[in-house]
């Protein structure tokens, strides 16, 4: 018994010497002895990615580049570049850069086109290419032409273009009141039809104020004692009244209607309205015996001179037989003569400035 004792307290004492860590070793050591030797248990094996996320990966990692070019090989920026099927469809569609560049990423393989469209250029269609997985494919020779201009020739008849230029003139009046109709500030005017011509007669020959102008005229011979065979009085101006509204009807009549169909000429002046004061003097008072044909060239004005005197004649039926005559005949014609070149100069001077609504702006 003292010799157990003896041992237990010697046991006790060693424990209380040694350390903690050297005391966990020996239990470590005593329970890996005491545990028979097994096998290493295998390693849990991870699992594969999804074979399906792995296609589509690779599948969608390719790209298509190229450069937006001219023909001159300058870069074109803004672009619209689009990525077509080869079926057609559209996949995507971007803008070139600044140095033309484009590029599409995350393309799946397949078949593709590129169509490009910019600005002022013909429009551009690749040729179909094939694109592999993970491939950076680049476009070549995205090159632009210039588009070429679509010029639309609208051909119109002749007799409308007249009609409107008719219509523009029926407009013209000096100071808002005088007609002008006559005058045509469009100096290369297509031609009038027989029908425009006797329509432009009636409509200035009956204007109001020609009118107006035809009273104030018998006005001023009745004040004169002009004609005196026609008498005073009531009757006297009725007379006189009635011989200057024959007189003016038949001159425009025949002056502006009725020989400019029969002869092809163009019963208006054209304005000039450039070159020195000298040019457009000779171009006013020539065009009192020059006239323009439908066809375009001059010729002699016929229809002004047959007119004035055809219009003379007439008045030997109506005027006193006292002032009838060959002299009545040269006398209303020199005094339409002169009087067409004293408003000619009027035209060519001062009714542009004086005009409203003068469409058009001469010889330019």
């Amino acid at each position: 018994m003292p010799r157990l004792h003896i041992v237990l307290t010697s046991a006790s004492l060693l424990l209380c010497i040694l350390p903690a860590s050297a005391i966990a070793r020996l239990q470590t050591t005593g329970r890996a002895s005491s545990s028979p030797s097994l096998p290493d248990a295998p390693l849990p094996k991870s699992e594969p990615q999804n074979s399906g996320q792995q296609t589509l990966h690779d599948e969608g990692s390719a790209s298509i580049a190229g450069t937006v070019l001219d023909v001159s090989g300058a870069t074109i920026s803004g672009a619209d570049v689009s990525l077509m099927h080869e079926d057609g469809t559209q996949l995507h569609t971007m803008v070139s850069e600044a140095d033309g560049e484009f590029n599409f990423t995350n393309i799946p393989a397949g078949s593709y086109l590129v169509t490009v469209n910019a600005k002022g250029f013909a429009a551009f269609t690749s040729t179909e290419f094939d694109v592999a997985v993970k491939q950076a494919y680049q476009v070549p020779s995205v090159l632009l032409s210039v588009a070429t201009a679509n010029l639309e020739v609208t051909v119109r008849p002749t007799e409308l273009i007249a009609a409107e230029q008719i219509r523009a003139e029926e407009k013209q009046r000096i100071g808002g009141f005088l007609p002008d109709f006559y005058t045509s500030y469009v100096y290369n005017a297509a031609p009038l039809t027989t029908k425009q011509k006797f329509s432009l007669a009636t409509r200035g020959t009956f204007d109001p104020v020609a009118m107006l102008g035809v009273a104030l005229a018998a006005g001023v011979e009745q004040a004169n004692n002009s004609f005196a065979g026609y008498g005073q009085g009531a009757a006297g101006y009725s007379k006189r009244f009635a011989a200057k509204f024959v007189d003016g009807r038949s001159s425009d009549y025949l002056t502006h209607a009725i020989f400019p169909a029969l002869l092809h000429q163009d019963p208006r002046y054209y304005y000039q309205g450039t070159g020195s004061v000298k040019s457009r003097l000779v171009h006013a008072i020539n065009s009192a015996f020059v006239a323009r044909s439908d066809s375009g060239r001059t010729m002699p004005n016929y229809s002004y001179l047959l007119g004035d005197l055809s219009s003379g004649a007439l008045s030997n039926l109506y005027y006193p037989k006292a002032n009838r005559g060959v002299g009545l005949v040269f006398t209303n014609a020199a005094i339409g003569l002169g009087g067409r070149i004293g408003l000619n100069i009027v035209r060519e001077f001062f009714s542009k400035r004086a005009t409203t609504s003068a469409w058009g702006g001469g010889k330019e």
